[in-house]
């Protein structure tokens, strides 16, 4: 009997084909539903259908683990990104990060916590090849190249930054007048990613760099 085969606990549970897929599904899982202090290797294996040796197969601790749900979390945002990039409309991959983060509270955390102790964000092949790199061509599209190098990767980050707290505080309550009076979240969301300018870039130094 193979490693993988005897791993799984009982046949009639798992039928998944690929026992990373379904251990990281497991784990997503109890992270939005109990909180990433519940999640365990243990308790993977439990929600996958799996027995408790079967997530060592493939990751060697709850770090690695992490770390792995964390860059499927930043693949996934690459996703809700993508659905809008078509139109050129920074304002419009905004309100999907936004409203991504809300719909995935737990897993965004988890996704930056990973973040922060690496040397870029999580992102499936590289961060460069995700929702950075999808936002960096958009604002380069719309400056119609006439922007620098610099001024480039600033504005990309200022235009992160800004999702990334609008997600983080468009939730408190003192907003919700506004939100009415806009028509709704999304309304509100879009309102103000209008109003942070970001999408017309600041150039300071000229499209060679000088």
């Amino acid at each position: 009997m193979t490693t993988a085969a005897a791993a799984i606990a009982d046949p009639k549970r798992y039928h998944h084909g690929d026992l990373r897929r379904a251990l990281l599904e497991a784990a997503m899982v109890i992270i939005e539903r109990d909180g990433p202090g519940a999640l365990t290797l243990r308790a993977v294996a439990r929600e996958a259908g799996v027995s408790p040796a079967a997530p060592y197969h493939h990751f060697k601790d709850k770090g690695e683990l992490l770390y792995a749900v964390a860059k499927e979390g930043f693949h996934r945002l690459k996703q809700a990104m993508a659905t809008v990039t078509g139109a050129l409309n920074t304002h419009a991959m905004g309100v999907a990060y936004v409203e991504f983060a809300h719909a995935n509270p737990a897993l965004y955390r988890v996704m930056y916590d990973c973040a922060r102790s690496m040397d870029g964000l999580p992102d499936s092949g590289g961060h460069d090849e995700g929702g950075l790199k999808m936002l960096r061509e958009n604002i380069k599209s719309a400056a119609g190249g006439k922007i620098s190098d610099i001024d480039l990767e600033l504005t990309v980050i200022a235009a992160w930054c800004a999702a990334h707290g609008l997600a983080e505080i468009s939730t408190f309550p003192e907003f919700q007048p506004l939100k009415d009076a806009l028509g709704g979240e999304r309304a509100f969301l879009r309102a103000v990613f209008e109003h942070l300018g970001y999408s017309e870039p600041v150039c300071t130094t000229s499209p060679n760099g000088v």
